[in-house]
């Protein structure tokens, strides 16, 4: 059982959620029951008031949270952040307010989590995925147009069907895509915090897309009762813009066609357009403008899967590699 004191303090912290940062109702449950979560292992603890708390009764709690050690379900550590986040919020508030003479959790950090490589498609797996859509109708012409884009391009599937036509500059109408006498094509990508970036569309994409701007694009428009004076890029069957939902139901129908067994998504393209430009000798620099990165820290994760595959090929190649004893 709670400690009144806590409980009353905890109310007061709620309370300061719900009028002072007008919080939504949904939000201010999940800070109830992790702080209900948090109460009762400093009560089990023998914590009776927030003075009390110290920085060892933190840390035990979010060790708890990681083995279910609390008496709860065992947390990964990204949950286990989300509940240490709540906690912190709290005593920094006991701490402003008085409630408590220091805050024990300032300096408690959440556990790492696991840096999750990207996972990325073979170059011929991707072949097969682009290769599945049929282009004998205007959706197809677009669904290729697409795939080959995100795959081209790298970009962000949101990135993709905020485009509008005029985003794209140097295509001609039919295949060969970039005139031969002309620079190749490039991109105008906005990314997170619409920061603008030029990306070059390769002549696969150039020519998908060119396709489905000269013979898919005006069918759609001209059959459909609205979207004429749209500009998007990519249309929806009725004319409109191409949604989220729709691109990714795109690339799903895609990889049924193919026989694909991997899970696909448009981030699985992006991943795949990176990894194989590090795989190709690209510079990291480079790549990380390409995909927009703000940092390269971000991108470095590349390198990682790029040091995998060696290890792999290394590991199945080389007669001396084998650590079984064989």
């Amino acid at each position: 059982m709670t400690a009144p004191a806590l409980d009353r303090a905890v109310r007061r912290h709620l309370d300061h959620l719900a009028v002072e940062r007008g919080l939504a109702e949904n939000t201010l449950a999940a800070y109830r029951r992790d702080l209900a979560r948090y109460t009762a292992w400093l009560a089990a603890s023998g914590v009776a008031s927030p003075e009390e708390v110290d920085a060892g009764h933190v840390t035990g709690f979010v060790a708890a949270l990681g083995t279910g050690g609390d008496g709860g379900r065992p947390l990964a550590p990204r949950s286990v952040a989300r509940v240490l986040a709540a906690v912190r919020g709290l005593h920094r508030f006991w701490a402003l307010e008085g409630v408590a003479a220091a805050d024990p959790a300032a300096d408690v950090a959440p556990p790492a989590a696991p840096k999750r490589l990207p996972k990325a498609l073979p170059v011929d797996t991707v072949a097969r995925l682009l290769e599945a859509v049929p282009l004998d109708t205007p959706a197809g012409l677009r669904d290729r147009a697409l795939l080959e884009f995100l795959y081209g391009t790298g970009a962000r599937v949101s990135e993709a069907v905020g485009l509008d036509v005029d985003d794209v500059v140097g295509l001609t109408g039919e295949p060969g895509g970039a005139r031969a006498d002309a620079e190749v094509p490039v991109v105008r990508l906005f990314g997170k915090g619409s920061k603008e970036r030029i990306v070059p569309v390769g002549s696969y994409a150039g020519e998908a897309l060119a396709a489905w701007l000269v013979r898919g694009r005006p069918a759609l428009v001209a059959g459909a009762r609205t979207g004429r004076g749209t500009p998007a890029l990519f249309l929806n069957l009725r004319g409109g813009r191409l949604s989220r939902q729709s691109a990714w139901s795109v690339i799903k129908e895609a990889a049924e066609r193919a026989g694909l067994t991997e899970e696909v998504s448009p981030h699985t393209l992006r991943h795949s357009f990176a990894t194989h430009l590090m795989q190709g000798g690209a510079d990291v620099r480079v790549v990380q403008e390409l995909l927009g990165h703000a940092s390269v820290t971000t991108t470095q994760v590349y390198t990682r899967v790029t040091a995998e595959a060696l290890r792999e090929v290394y590991a199945q190649a080389h007669p001396r590699a084998r650590w079984d004893g064989r």
